[in-house]
């Protein structure tokens, strides 16, 4: 596949905006897409270990976790969109024709992703009162996470696959006979996907951290639960680390011959301190650990090594697709579409902000409240305002659809 064949597989309406701006976007919504599929995948860990225990700590632990499991869930969903249209917008030829290759396993991808969502519901109707009473069928959560790790690995393959086009033909037709099926997946780096997968623990660590902090302010929680997570809390974060490393070193090792340099590049570096740092926080700081800075700093740690990480992907692409097959994403026509730029920005900016600043707020003051928490004129006003703000975004969307149509 020579470069002329990958340019004339691009879009020939052009990208909306400048493609710089996709490449900075697609880093940082792949960053809090990652950041919450960690959290769900350390937080559904954290489950099935208190669920499979008769230790109260545990288990006190696995009944707020699977809140936050499946929460987490339906956000690393929302967020896996925009880094999946930004990859598709100036990766076209790449991501689509991976996809195709292994079309069977795209539309798969949906349907694990359905059964493995529904089973962790099932699991959570059958276990409001895990802290208490007998785990009901605890198989439903370890299958429901299985499915999950799947989904995971098919994206890996296909995020995987578009990196090599001088394959593409092989793949398509293995000794001059065209496989069309679509059912297999060609390429894939286990020693990349563990090293993701491993970074849940390192995360979900400094959520952890935030969460006792969270909780601390409560006269309903025992001092002795607190100091328990602590505990575990460092205990992960060490072993996380150390893990992430170990499974990033591997990675590394493992890179094409044409890329074996980039190992040792300053951004992997950078990416490989962080990690450390992240992981040797938590010891370092000690009893400081219980202050709001360092309880929620931690976490907010772990999300910088997360970004800093997917910065490090990106350039990893990057070399790749330029610098190997001379494929420049920052060449890509420009017809520039003010409306569609601007729709983006306002939702997720003031639709988006607004909202979150309400969601978040109530579960603040709620969580610091005791008895039942009655939101004030302020707060209740800013629910008002985030149910307009969604209204009139719906109307503009169908009106606008409508007025393009009708023209």
């Amino acid at each position: 596949m020579n470069t002329e064949m990958l340019y004339a597989l691009r879009d020939v309406a052009g990208v909306p905006s400048h493609p710089v701006l996709f490449l900075i976007l697609g880093v940082l919504t792949f960053a809090l897409h990652m950041i919450a599929v960690q959290v769900m995948l350390g937080a559904s860990g954290l489950v099935i270990w208190g669920a499979l225990s008769k230790a109260a700590y545990q288990r006190q632990l696995a009944a707020a976790m699977l809140g936050v499991a499946k929460i987490a869930v339906s956000v690393a969903v929302v967020l896996g969109v925009a880094p999946l249209l930004f990859v598709q917008v100036i990766y076209d030829p790449f991501w689509y024709t991976s996809n195709v290759l292994s079309a069977w396993w795209v539309i798969g991808f949906i349907l694990i992703l359905i059964v493995g969502y529904l089973l962790m519901y099932f699991f959570y109707a059958k276990n409001h009162h895990l802290e208490t009473q007998k785990t009901v069928c605890p198989g439903s959560m370890v299958l429901s996470l299985a499915l999950l790790l799947v989904v995971g690995f098919i994206m890996h393959v296909l995020t995987y696959q578009m990196l090599s086009p001088d394959q593409w033909m092989q793949w398509y037709a293995p000794n001059g006979e065209i496989d069309a099926s679509g059912r297999k997946l060609h390429d894939y780096n286990l020693w990349r996907f563990a090293f993701f997968i491993s970074l849940s623990v390192l995360v979900v660590s400094g959520w952890l951290f935030a969460y006792r902090h969270y909780i601390s302010h409560r006269i309903d929680v025992d001092n002795g639960y607190l100091q328990w997570l602590r505990g575990l809390a460092t205990t992960l974060s060490l072993v996380g680390g150390g893990v992430a490393l170990f499974f990033g070193i591997g990675w590394m090792a493992t890179l094409p011959a044409a890329q074996a340099g980039f190992a040792f590049s300053p951004w992997v570096g950078l990416a490989a301190v962080l990690i450390a740092l992240t992981a040797a926080m938590p010891k370092f700081i000690g009893s400081r650990v219980n202050a709001p800075l360092f309880g929620y700093g931690l976490f907010g740690l772990a999300a910088v090594t997360m970004i800093m990480i997917a910065v490090v992907r990106e350039i990893l692409r990057w070399n790749i697709l330029f610098g190997q097959f001379g494929y420049n994403a920052l060449d890509y026509p420009v017809n520039m579409d003010w409306y569609s730029t601007l729709m983006f920005f306002g939702t997720f900016l003031i639709v988006g902000g607004v909202v979150l600043t309400y969601f978040l707020t109530v579960a603040w003051q709620a969580g610091q409240t005791e008895g039942v928490y009655t939101p004030s004129a302020a707060i209740t006003r800013l629910g008002n305002l985030s149910i307009i703000l969604i209204a009139v975004w719906i109307v503009q969307f169908f009106v606008t659809g409508l007025w393009v149509w009708l023209r």
